[in-house]
C-alpha cells in the first residue's frame, strides 16, 4: 500500500474451518484473538517489520466477529473476541475502538513493556470516548522486549532456583506471613516427596542478614545490618502448622548471586558455584546440615529454601 502497510482482506478460510473444528470436538475456548488466528503479531500502529491500517483491521475483526458468532450459534456461550495483540499507538488504537464499536470487539489486547502507567490511562480515555463495550487487556507484557537484555534477563540464573522449587516445594500451601521487615518474603508448603515442610525465604535488602527461629507459635527473627547500628525484630507465622521437633537437623540451600553481586550470571549454592558440566548435565544441589535448634539465616540479596522434616503439620499428613 502507498503508505507501507499491508493491504487486502484476510482470507479467513483456513481460520473458520479451525474455529468449526473446535465447535465441533466440544473445546472450551475462552477467546480468540485476531492476532493469533489471522493477521500476525504486533501489526498496530507503525509495526514490527510489518502493519496493516487500522481500517483494514477494523474490518477483520468485524469478520472475525461474524465467523465466531456463527460458529457458536446455538451455543450456550462464545468465545470472547480479542484484538489488536500490538503496540499502543494512539492514533490507530483510537480508529481501531470507533470502527468497531459498540460490541464487535469484547477486548482490545495490547503488548507493553515499559513498565510504566501511561498506555493504560490513554487506552482507557479512548475507550471511554468511544462508548465501547470492549474492556482493555495486555495481552503480552514483561521488562525487556524481544526475549531479552543483556545483563537483566541473563543475570542471576533462576533457572536452579526453580529447579529446587520443583524438587522441594509441594503442592499444598501453607498460609504464611512475615511481620516488621518488608524486606522479606516468606513462603511455607507441604515438602514434595518427604515429610514435614519446605520454607523458601527471599531478602530484597542488600545490606541486612536475618536470623529466622521457626517454632510451633510462629517465628521469631532478628536482623543485622551491614552499616549503622541496632537491631530489629521481626515475626515469621506459618499459620496453623502444628509443632515442630526442633532438635533433630534440617537442610539448607542458600543461594546468592556470586560475588554479591546482582547482574551476576553464575549462583552460587551454599557459596559454590552452580553450573552444568562439559555434557550439560546440572550438578548435584547438595544441602547444609544445620542443627534444628539454629536459627536460619538469610544474608543480603539471597534466596534460602530449608526442608523441616520434624515439623509435625497435620495438613501435610
Amino acid at each position: 500500500m502507498p503508505d507501507d502497510s499491508l493491504g487486502g482482506p484476510w482470507n479467513y478460510t483456513n481460520a473458520a474451518s479451525f474455529i468449526r473444528y473446535t465447535v465441533s470436538k466440544g473445546y472450551d475456548v475462552h477467546g480468540w484473538e485476531l492476532e493469533i488466528v489471522a493477521a500476525g503479531n504486533e501489526l498496530s500502529g507503525s509495526g514490527v517489520r510489518a502493519r496493516i491500517d487500522a481500517d483494514q483491521y477494523a474490518a477483520d475483526v468485524i469478520a472475525l466477529k461474524h465467523i465466531v458468532d456463527s460458529a457458536y450459534q446455538g451455543k450456550p456461550s462464545k468465545p470472547l473476541v480479542l484484538a489488536s495483540g500490538g503496540f499502543f499507538d494512539a492514533v490507530w488504537f483510537t480508529q481501531l475502538v470507533s470502527k468497531t464499536k459498540p460490541d464487535q470487539m469484547d477486548a482490545i489486547t495490547h503488548h507493553i513493556y515499559n513498565l510504566g502507567p501511561a498506555t493504560f490511562s490513554n487506552l482507557q480515555g479512548i475507550l471511554k470516548s468511544a462508548g465501547t463495550s470492549a474492556v482493555a487487556w495486555v495481552g503480552e507484557a514483561g521488562g525487556t522486549y524481544n526475549s531479552c537484555h543483556h545483563l537483566v534477563t541473563d543475570a542471576f540464573v533462576f533457572s536452579f532456583c526453580a529447579l529446587l522449587w520443583h524438587r522441594l516445594m509441594g503442592t499444598k500451601v501453607l498460609s504464611t506471613t512475615f511481620n516488621s521487615t518488608n524486606k522479606i518474603r516468606a513462603y511455607a508448603h507441604c515438602v514434595k516427596n518427604s515429610e514435614g515442610i519446605a520454607l523458601l525465604l527471599i531478602n530484597l535488602d542488600g545490606i541486612s542478614t536475618n536470623r529466622i527461629y521457626v517454632t510451633s507459635q510462629g517465628a521469631h527473627a532478628q536482623s543485622e545490618r551491614k552499616k549503622g547500628s541496632g537491631t530489629s525484630d521481626v515475626h515469621i507465622i506459618p499459620v496453623g502448622l502444628g509443632e515442630a521437633a526442633a532438635a533433630l537437623t534440617r537442610q539448607e540451600y542458600h543461594l546468592t548471586p556470586k560475588d554479591g553481586n546482582l547482574q551476576s550470571q553464575q549462583l552460587l549454592l551454599n557459596g559454590n558455584v552452580l553450573a552444568t558440566d562439559a555434557d550439560g548435565e546440572i550438578p548435584e544441589l547438595e544441602p547444609v546440615q544445620v542443627e534444628g535448634t539454629q536459627p536460619i539465616t538469610v544474608g543480603p540479596y539471597s534466596t534460602v529454601f530449608a526442608h523441616v522434616p520434624s515439623f509435625y503439620a497435620p495438613t501435610c499428613l
